[in-house]
């Protein structure tokens, strides 16, 4: 980090000021470094889908033997959903038989089950068909001009008036690509118009946006050339992308209004850079490094898409920071004492003096600690009592947009095969690994089975065990009597993977496997849920460190972690009371309760967390170096209140307004990721900074910078004492 001596420039000062005197040098490397990754990533780059592998459960081995073994059964399957609006669909044959035909001819395609062949394709009064295609891999990866084979093979369908509609995983490549972009324009223009508002110079406006927006382009054209050699989830880019512009932003922001300040007290341009680098520099790394740590933790939960969506975004994050203390010094020593030329109104930097708001409110709070301490708490409090209710699970396409074909087709099954047909459970048994041997005795175990599949409480219906190609397997379809987003779809498809099926194949020797989309997307939560703890557990103490590293003080980075807790667990409130008790859900396009997206909190946590400790670093930071000047606990909060106070107000506003702007995603996941981290940042900079952190710290008095001599000892100094004078 910053290692120096009393009365000597430290790295982060040197660097600054060596950034700030050659500057069309650090300029031009950043910008080779774009052209360069930007053509790699367009020559190398790969795409995004979604993969949920989870080796060694049931739902992956069951998996893996209907690929090996299942014929026409293995595969990613997707339906087609056809229904006619007078007469059974049955009546179109020969369309039907041209749409089955064009659709086997195309790329990627394994198998497609004609509904007049298939049994349980066509719904009871006829009027609706599946005809279910099976492809290579998953089509979420495909690229969308694939659709436009799809829709010439199901035209004949089309010309005679019938409705075609794809399902998911088929139909997301239809969902609307352009709502991210306006996401990050809408994000872009109110950062506009709250910087200029806010500071008044067009300088300190365009700069930080200049450099988040550079660091942002670098940081996806990376994490593309990235995905050409690892898998990584759909919502990765648009994650990245919400991090790196909100980060990036705030980042180059604490930097450029430090500097300007220095500028205003009399500080040469080079010298201002290198002193804003050696402090603010230093507490936007401390925050850089918190975010990609606690991004980092989502490593031990021991599923590898949540992890490389932390890395996606964690990427972003360090590509902002890296920019923030090289190339916005660069850019400020270019503009000189130029910097606040251009101006919508007289250009302010950092508030001085008694009279300031923020030093009137921060003695408020001295007056009466315990009262906005007890205030801010209860606050949260009330805000967190839906996440008692928390229910993980999958948002499937019945909470989609009703313009979307996935949504529509979703309707269709359910109206014409009930709400279960949208979730159906594949039952596999591997026949090879037992004593089955004789024909009379595998059907008996068929025939056992069903009953016993059929007897279960919540099941519609079972199809009969029919042996793979290779007699191999026996191969069962559980349709269950509930949405696969329902309560009692998940309760049920744990009754059959534990208790059910062990129990029909007992005494057998064979070994069974519950598997298809549902069961995989309820072990993949089951798998979330008994990993969040550890997860927590880690991040929570890994932030600990580094903030007791950074502070010296174990009461500051205890009280962190434990006030970012709180804030997480309101965010999360939020998010339940939005999305699963539907308050207000439909003005976000939610038009059904649904149950939060099995990884949304794992990822919410880790975000907050890191997030959370971004406006706490850079207010300890000037809290610890007034305590350093004055030697008053008192001074010392309200000092630091007041000359944060204008910059983090700013930053969390942009950093929200990018947060919420992807409420217009079409991804109900990423809405509900949207949100939560909107609503933590605007904890954050209100309760937690306004609140709870000042109140706290007065209660605690002098105790604040307490450190025992032997931990003192211990840790590294990463003080640059020397850097701020």
């Amino acid at each position: 980090m910053n290692i120096s001596s009393a009365g000597e420039p430290g790295l982060l000062h040197r660097g600054g000021r060596w950034c700030a005197l050659h500057a069309r040098r650090v300029v031009a490397v950043w910008v080779l470094l774009l052209a360069g990754l930007a053509l790699a990533d367009h020559s190398w780059g790969g795409g995004f889908a979604d993969s949920f592998s989870l080796p060694g459960t049931s739902a992956q081995r069951g998996a893996d033997l209907l690929d090996a073994h299942g014929g026409a059964a293995g595969g990613a399957a997707a339906p087609i959903v056809i229904a006619s609006g007078a007469g059974p669909v049955g009546e179109h044959r020969t369309a039907l038989s041209a749409a089955v035909a064009g659709l086997g001819r195309l790329p990627e395609v394994v198998s497609v089950a004609d509904p007049l062949t298939t049994p349980g394709a066509l719904s009871a009064d006829g009027a609706t068909a599946r005809i279910t295609v099976r492809f290579a891999r998953s089509p979420t990866g495909f690229d969308p001009a694939y659709l436009a084979g799809v829709d010439a093979a199901v035209a004949p369908l089309r010309a005679e008036h019938l409705t075609v509609e794809y399902g998911e995983p088929l139909g997301q490549l239809a969902a609307p690509r352009s709502a991210d972009r306006v996401s990050e324009a809408v994000g872009l223009a109110v950062a506009v118009l709250v910087l200029l508002l806010g500071f008044g110079s067009v300088a300190a406006t365009g700069l930080p946006l200049l450099t988040a927006v550079l660091g942002l382009a670098i940081g996806l054209s990376g994490l593309g050339l990235l995905a050409g050699r690892f898998d990584f989830g759909q919502a990765a880019p648009t994650l990245a992308a919400m991090m790196g512009l909100g980060v990036g932003v705030d980042y180059a922001l604490f930097l450029a209004t430090r500097h300007r300040a220095l500028l205003a007290a009399g500080a040469e341009p080079a010298e201002a850079a290198g002193r804003t680098v050696a402090t603010s520099g230093r507490a936007v790394l401390v925050a850089a490094a918190t975010v990609a740590m606690a991004l980092g933790g989502l490593y031990v939960c021991g599923v590898g898409f949540i992890a490389t969506l932390g890395v996606a975004a964690g990427l972003s994050v360090l590509v902002a920071a890296a920019a923030s203390v090289t190339l916005t010094p660069a850019l400020l020593g270019l503009l000189g004492h130029r910097v606040d030329r251009w101006y919508v109104r007289r250009p302010v930097a950092e508030p001085t003096g008694d009279s300031d708001l923020w030093q009137r409110w921060a003695v408020r709070v001295s007056r009466r600690p315990w009262a906005f301490l007890t205030g801010g708490l209860l606050l949260l409090a009330l805000l967190a009592v839906p996440a008692a209710s928390l229910r993980l699970g999958h948002v499937d396409a019945g909470a989609q947009s009703a313009g979307r074909t996935d949504r529509r087709a979703y309707d269709l099954i359910a109206e014409g095969f009930g709400p279960g047909a949208n979730g159906p459970v594949t039952v596999v048994v591997q026949l090879d690994s037992g004593r089955v041997a004789d024909p009379q005795r595998r059907q008996e175990l068929a025939d056992s089975m069903r009953r016993e599949l059929a007897a279960v409480p919540g099941v519609a219906s079972v199809t009969p065990p029919a042996p793979s190609p290779d007699h191999v397997l026996l191969i069962s379809t559980v349709t269950p009597g509930a949405a696969a987003r329902d309560a009692a779809t998940a309760r049920l498809i744990r009754t059959l993977r534990d208790d059910t099926l062990p129990r029909a194949l007992a005494g057998t020797g064979v070994t069974g496997y519950v598997t298809g989309p549902a069961a995989a997307g309820q072990t993949f939560t089951d798998t979330l849920a008994a990993g969040l703890p550890r997860t927590v557990a880690v991040v929570a103490a890994a932030a600990f460190l580094l903030l007791l590293t950074v502070f010296r003080s174990p009461l500051i980075a205890l009280k962190a972690a434990v006030l970012n807790l709180f804030s997480i667990a309101a965010a999360c409130g939020v998010v339940v009371a939005v999305f699963q008790w539907g308050w207000g859900g439909a003005l976000l396009g939610v038009t059904e309760k649904v149950p939060v997206e099995s990884y949304v909190p794992m990822m919410m946590f880790a975000i907050v967390f890191g997030l959370s400790m971004d406006y706490e670093v850079f207010l300890l930071s000037r809290v610890r170096e007034a305590w350093l000047r004055l030697g008053d606990n008192h001074l010392a909060v309200a000092t630091g209140l007041a000359a944060t106070a204008r910059v983090i107000t700013c930053a969390a506003l942009i950093m929200t307004s990018v947060f919420l702007a992807f409420l217009l995603s079409a991804n109900v996941a990423v809405k509900m990721l949207a949100l939560g981290l909107g609503v933590s940042v605007v904890i954050d900079a209100t309760v937690v900074r306004l609140l709870l952190v000042p109140a706290s710290m007065y209660l605690f008095g002098r105790a604040n910078w307490w450190l025992p001599g032997w931990l003192d000892r211990l840790l590294p100094r990463l003080d640059p004492e020397g850097d701020d004078r």
